[in-house]
């Protein structure tokens, strides 16, 4: 597999630190609102690179952090006047919700900065003992310039980093470059003890302190938005080259911004949406579904009438899988294959061969798509009532589109066919109706099917059911 390392700017074959094992971090939300469309991207997308990676023979061990304490969540909470941690607790609970609709598995680790204090103190400590941290009366701050290598990651020389650093009003920072380690209590504010007194952790020094506890000093990959190659991902390697003396991550991976109807998102311009309120009008899976069918690095336009054309698209996969389920339920069970079968079924295995090609080809999911909808094609063409498929092959089609798409986290819903008794009757009244002939009645029950969300569809056969 090759991946586009951002720290090189090139793809770059993938090698882990230990053959067979991938241990990689993602950037997690601040637990402060529902997560928006934005924040959605990434999830999406590092989800469905461990997904990948998981189906390629991997052992994955993935860390998404929660930032459970900072100056939004400080001040929310005191807004809605409620503690930091009921704030924190009610928002990851949201988190999951929509990361579970979206088909966001749980990571094997979801730390929160509050629970791992112990670790950020002992990396600040590590720092200050080897004159990389300085502290100013209870705040630590990290003196950037002692770090040869910052700005190696945004690939900005260090004056043009500093030309756009400012110094805030009282602020005892040394340099407008230095970032904040360690933050001295103000009045009111959740603290924990420390070296330096009461206070709490900046930033960027919580994904450097629980990746090194949950995952290991050198990581194989990091990833998150591009918004955050500087300077959170720049601080990041920073304070952790500086504390551990090895590289902190082999590759960084960053995906390309959202615009909504071409404009930047924004709450100022009215265009800030969560995934909650778009769920509301979309499912989930068309959320994710369009959020793959762009290469990852790309940026990415959303609007309604990309979300409504993306509905239609995977509607056409789905419609396909039900036809083929309808046809493998009619079709004669066959060990031996013809030449049409033999000939169709390679061209299957060949454009699987293509979709495994486009994922090495730095998770390139965009094309993948593409591929599902080629042998979505040939099995519309290939497997219909005349030609005679066996059972078999037309299995064999309907497990490999599956197959492929769970890679993508899609193809997942409308798995369970199963119909409710008032459904079913429905359904036996109007095979009833169409064999005496009452053609009114039965197109008023397949109308009133169609109000339930079943789809009823006249074939040969007989009547094919699908949900709608």
């Amino acid at each position: 597999m090759k991946i586009f390392n951002t720290l090189n700017r090139k793809k770059e074959d993938f090698v882990p630190v230990e053959p067979g094992v991938v241990r990689m971090y993602s950037c997690g939300p601040t637990v402060y609102n529902y997560f928006h469309i934005g924040n959605a991207r990434p999830f999406i997308i590092f989800d469905t690179l461990r997904r990948y990676l998981e189906y390629s023979g991997y052992k994955v061990y993935f860390v998404q952090n929660f930032t459970d304490i900072d100056d939004k969540m400080i001040n929310k909470a005191n807004e809605m006047g409620i503690t930091v941690k009921e704030l924190a607790d009610c928002y990851i609970d949201e988190y999951f919700k929509d990361a579970d609709g979206l088909g966001i598995k749980r990571a094997t680790w979801h730390p929160r900065a509050t629970d791992n204090i112990d670790a950020i103190i002992e990396i600040v400590k590590t720092l200050e003992e080897k004159g990389y941290a300085y502290n100013v009366d209870g705040d630590v701050y990290f003196a950037a310039k002692k770090f040869d290598e910052y700005g190696k990651l945004s690939h900005q020389p260090l004056e043009d980093l500093e030309s756009g650093a400012r110094i805030d009003i009282n602020e005892a920072k040394r340099d407008p470059m230095d970032f904040a380690l360690w933050k001295k209590q103000k009045p009111g504010e959740p603290a924990w003890e420390s070296p330096w007194g009461m206070g709490r952790p900046g930033w960027h020094i919580e994904c450097s302190a629980m990746a090194n506890k949950f995952l290991a000093k050198t990581i194989d990959i990091h990833s998150g938005g591009q918004d955050l190659i500087f300077p959170h991902h720049e601080n990041e390697i920073a304070q952790s080259e500086c504390a551990h003396g090895v590289t902190f991550s082999n590759y960084w991976m960053h995906n390309g911004y959202i615009n909504i109807d071409n404009r930047k998102m924004s709450k100022s311009l009215g265009n800030f949406f969560t995934v909650r309120e778009i769920a509301a009008e979309f499912d989930y899976e068309v959320i994710r579904f369009f959020m793959l069918s762009a290469h990852y690095r790309s940026p990415i336009n959303f609007s309604k009438t990309l979300m409504e054309s993306a509905k239609s698209s995977l509607d056409r996969i789905y419609n396909c899988l039900d036809d083929m389920k309808f046809a493998a339920d009619n079709a004669q069970s066959r060990t031996e294959l013809t030449s049409a079968e033999a000939s169709y079924k390679k061209s299957i295995e060949d454009l699987k061969a293509k979709y495994i090609a486009a994922m090495d080809d730095d998770l390139n999911t965009a094309d993948a798509i593409s591929v599902i909808f080629e042998m979505v094609s040939e099995a519309n063409k290939a497997i219909t009532a005349e030609s005679g498929f066996a059972k078999e092959i037309i299995t064999f089609t309907i497990e490999t589109i599956r197959e492929l798409g769970g890679v993508l986290g899609l193809l997942s819903a409308k798995d369970d066919n199963a119909l409710s008794d008032e459904v079913s009757a429905l359904i036996d009244e109007r095979a009833a109706a169409r064999a005496a002939k009452d053609w009114a009645k039965s197109d008023e029950i397949r109308d009133k099917l169609r109000e339930m969300g079943i789809i009823v569809k006249d074939t040969p056969q007989g009547q094919q059911i699908t949900k709608a």
